[in-house]
This record gives structure tokens, C-alpha cells and sequence, in this order.
């Protein structure tokens, strides 16, 4: 009749004991390498991601490139919320999106949800439109078309790119980025807050990975 483990004798249970515990260390070391090439290569692409100086200063010629580049775009919104007018680009944003509806459909339900989210009296994120084009947007509501929002879109468009775009330009939200690594203290960065800086950085960082 067999008599299991207690039959053997100890060297054996403990050489058994010992080979148990190399093979554990063994396996924990294979995941830590494969943890550790998994990281490096995310730190890889990563990497490769980064901006360039020539992308960030495209930005400074027109506010079109600025929000057509996904950086760009994520850089002047953290700047705009910064400021508590972030409205004005997702409001931008949606008409974008809103313009890409290929479903019959669904336009009317998405024309209503920007209406009541940034046009009417009740807006949550009510944007700046003068009453001549809040009146028309507000008539287009009764068959809305792809270009229902057109107008206001390019309203809000001329007025980010006479205001908030010449400030964001200004701010550490885009010197922070377009200041090449080594550049050394430049005056208009001399004078900004050491913190606040990195504030804005770990925005930008944030919102733009």
C-alpha cells in the first residue's frame, strides 16, 4: 500500500522542496522581464510621439492649424478652461463632429443636444453669439441640416482666434512647448511663476500623452 510523502526519504523532500523554490524564482524573473520589455517599449512609442519645435511653432501661424493638430487642439483647450471658456471650443468640436453624421436619423437628435447644450436661454455652456445668428441658428432648428450650425461655428471660430487664441500664444501653455530643451531663461519666461509653469506643463502632459 502506498504511503505518500511521509514513505520518502527527507533529503528527497528536501531536494523537492528546493527545486519548488528555484522554479518559482525562475517564473517571477520571466514575468519581471517581460514587464520590463513591455514598458520599454511603451516608453518607445512614447518617445516617438513627442512633438518637434517645427510642429509646436506651425501653431503660431493660424488658429486652424493650432486646433487641426490633436496636441494643438488639447494644449488651447486645457488653456481655454484655464481661463473658464473651454465652451467656445467644444462647442467648435461638436459642430465638427456633428458635421461628420451620416444618419438621417440621428441629426436631428444631435442638432437639438448642441442646441440646448450651447445656444438656448437654458444652455449649460451657453457660447457668445450675438442675437442676429442666435435667431437663425434657432430657426434652423425646425429641419436642422448638416450646415444648421455653420454660421455660428465660424461666429465662435473669428472670436477665439481675435482673443483667446493671441493670449494662448502669449501664455506658458505655448512658450513651455515651443522654447527648444536648453534654451535657457527667456524674459518672457523669466517673469512667470515658477509654479505656475509646472502647473501648465503637467496639463499640457496630461491631456496631450
Amino acid at each position: 500500500m502506498c504511503k505518500g510523502l511521509a514513505a520518502l526519504p527527507a533529503t528527497c523532500l528536501k531536494s523537492a522542496k528546493d527545486m519548488k523554490h528555484r522554479l518559482g524564482f525562475l517564473l517571477q524573473k520571466s514575468d519581471s522581464c517581460d514587464y520590463s520589455s513591455s514598458q520599454g517599449k511603451k516608453e518607445k512609442i512614447s518617445s516617438s510621439q513627442r512633438l518637434s519645435q517645427e510642429e509646436v511653432r506651425k501653431w503660431a501661424d493660424s488658429l486652424e492649424n493650432l486646433i487641426h493638430h490633436d496636441r494643438g487642439l488639447a494644449a488651447f483647450r486645457a488653456f481655454l478652461k484655464s481661463e473658464y471658456s473651454e465652451e467656445n471650443i467644444e462647442f467648435w468640436v461638436s459642430c465638427e463632429e456633428y458635421k461628420k453624421t451620416k444618419s438621417p436619423a440621428k441629426l436631428s437628435l444631435k442638432a437639438r443636444k448642441i442646441y440646448d447644450e450651447f445656444i438656448s436661454v437654458q444652455a449649460t455652456k451657453e457660447v457668445n453669439l450675438d442675437s442676429c445668428t442666435r435667431e437663425k441658428t434657432s430657426h434652423n432648428m425646425l429641419e436642422p441640416t448638416l450646415s444648421c450650425f455653420d454660421e455660428a461655428q465660424r461666429k465662435i471660430f473669428t472670436l477665439m482666434e481675435k482673443d483667446s487664441y493671441r493670449r494662448f500664444l502669449k501664455s506658458s501653455y505655448y512658450l513651455d512647448l515651443v522654447s527648444p530643451p536648453g534654451a535657457g531663461c527667456r524674459p518672457e519666461n523669466c517673469k512667470r511663476n515658477h509654479t505656475h509653469s509646472l502647473d501648465c506643463n503637467s496639463n499640457i502632459i496630461s491631456q496631450c500623452a
